[in-house]
């Protein structure tokens, strides 16, 4: 019986010696498509949007990763990049956008205001305290003001690593 050989930086495939073919679970094959062609929602509220926009750019290009086609309904798009503050009467409008999302979903909160509503949140009445506040489960955090595209990258990276290592394929 062969012995079955590892490739370095993988733990999901492995080569079998004198062959040319790789095995893998159907499952890890699975969650490697869903990690690899992320669909961002084009949805941005404030200063931290311009940086996901330049992220989107030939200079940063955020298409690398499979996360660059910007899509601009809800229900095209299994990750919210909430990229801004999020003032109160927006509340009720990015409720009904994740609804909207298909499963699986993702959110990434992109920007200090986004998190914890930043340094607007004592300051006035209509900034909400972050996405958190309105019942939106946030996966992955970005902190800044703003963020530089380089962050929201990490952070792409970042959801990839936990689409991959998450216990089942459906969420």
């Amino acid at each position: 019986m062969a012995v079955m050989e590892r490739i370095p930086g993988d733990k999901l495939i492995s080569r079998v010696p004198g062959g040319n073919f790789f095995l893998a679970t159907s499952e890890s094959v699975l969650k490697w498509s869903k990690a690899s062609s992320l669909w961002p929602m084009t949805f941005g509220l404030a200063c931290c949007a311009i940086e996901m926009i330049a992220t989107g750019a030939a200079r940063f290009d955020i298409d690398r990763f499979g996360a660059g086609v910007f899509r601009a309904t809800p229900r095209q798009c299994d990750v919210m990049i909430v990229a801004g503050t999020i003032c109160v009467k927006m509340n009720d409008c990015i409720k009904r956008l994740y609804a909207q999302m298909p499963e699986p979903k993702y959110v990434i909160a992109m920007g200090n205001c986004a998190i914890s509503g930043g340094i607007f949140y004592y300051d006035t009445y209509s900034v909400t305290r972050g996405t958190d506040s309105l019942g939106i489960p946030v996966d992955v955090y970005i902190p800044g003001c703003p963020p530089r595209p380089e962050n929201l990258l990490f952070g792409v990276m970042k959801l990839q690593e936990k689409i991959r290592n998450e216990k089942n394929a459906a969420r």
